[in-house]
């Protein structure tokens, strides 16, 4: 766990993509202020790597209205009448790799073992939003039940979340910055998917997500060394699922300590099998020796599938 991580439970904010007007904003357009928090600020950004679902709610909630949750909500409302989202049909299953992999596991249960459709890779699944993916056989896995979790290095409020992730080199860079005796360590890369509650379009959750990924680990509270889209491209999946990405990457970002490097992300944004908009993103050092290639990061994307019946309604 890092240092100066705060989890408080307030009263539930209003949803920023449900306010009148709204327009997907970039990290460095929005105030970051309070007194320095402490452990971690100089290396990556405070943050729990796994933390309990609850825990992670309890994060969100946090959040309120300072603009860090127009990254996506975790309700499944109707941002307009309030109800649920209407479903949406099932997309089809992923043919088999061109390497001999099985088929896709969409529909199964989840005691079912999914298989990966890639040949040799791990599947990742997110009961709570009813999708699955394959990562390479070096990624570590979390539990479903997990979520990884950046606050503000300054104000200790929470800036990203996201559920059931899955890591490259979890311990690719281990520090003690602050010198209090503790190491915290840094992951080479990051996946894992979250809600877009409110969202109107897969391109505003990709526009919207994707930089604050950059900003959390990498670059804050610098606002400047980091370039994001501001407008999606339309993306599907090999199970055919159709959607948006964008991308976000830092250049010369002024954050110091041993462990501080650029960063880079990709987020595709997308809707189950309830219609209920939903965020894949993947995070990773960049400019180092061993980053995450390219080709790599987009043969994990292209595995990105419904798996099963979302717990999330």
């Amino acid at each position: 766990m890092w240092q100066g991580q705060q989890q408080h439970h307030q009263p539930q904010q209003p949803n920023p993509y449900q306010q009148p007007g709204y327009q997907a904003p970039n990290p460095y357009q929005q105030p970051v202020s309070g007194p320095q928090t402490g452990g971690g600020g100089n290396g990556g950004g405070n943050k729990v790597k796994v933390v309990s679902l609850v825990m992670a709610a309890a994060v969100v909630v946090a959040a309120g209205v300072t603009g860090f949750l127009v990254l996506g909500g975790e309700d499944e409302k109707d941002p307009k009448s309030g109800a649920p989202a209407q479903a949406a049909s099932k997309e089809p299953e992923p043919a088999a790799d061109d390497h001999g992999a099985e088929d896709g596991d969409s529909g199964r249960g989840l005691d079912s073992g999914p298989k990966p459709t890639i040949k040799g890779w791990q599947v990742v699944v997110n009961p709570r939003w009813g999708t699955a993916f394959d990562v390479p056989p070096e990624w570590e896995i979390q539990n479903p039940g997990s979520a990884i979790a950046f606050e503000d290095d300054r104000t200790g409020k929470p800036l990203m979340t996201m559920s059931a992730p899955a890591y490259l080199k979890p311990t690719w860079c281990v520090t003690d910055d602050d010198k209090d005796g503790r190491t915290e360590d840094h992951e080479l890369a990051a996946v894992g998917t979250k809600g877009a509650n409110g969202a109107k379009s897969t391109e505003q959750v990709a526009v919207n997500q994707v930089a604050w990924w950059v900003y959390a680990a990498y670059t804050q509270p610098d606002k400047k060394s980091f370039t994001s889209d501001e407008k999606a491209q339309p993306y599907t999946t090999r199970s055919g699922i159709k959607g948006s990405i964008a991308r976000a990457e830092s250049t010369d970002s002024p954050r110091k300590g041993k462990c501080a490097s650029d960063g880079k992300a990709i987020t595709f944004g997308f809707k189950n099998s309830e219609g209920a908009y939903v965020a894949w993103s993947l995070y990773g050092a960049k400019g180092v020796g061993d980053e995450i290639p390219e080709a790599t990061v987009m043969k994990i994307l292209s595995t990105v599938r419904t798996h099963g019946d979302p717990t999330e309604s």
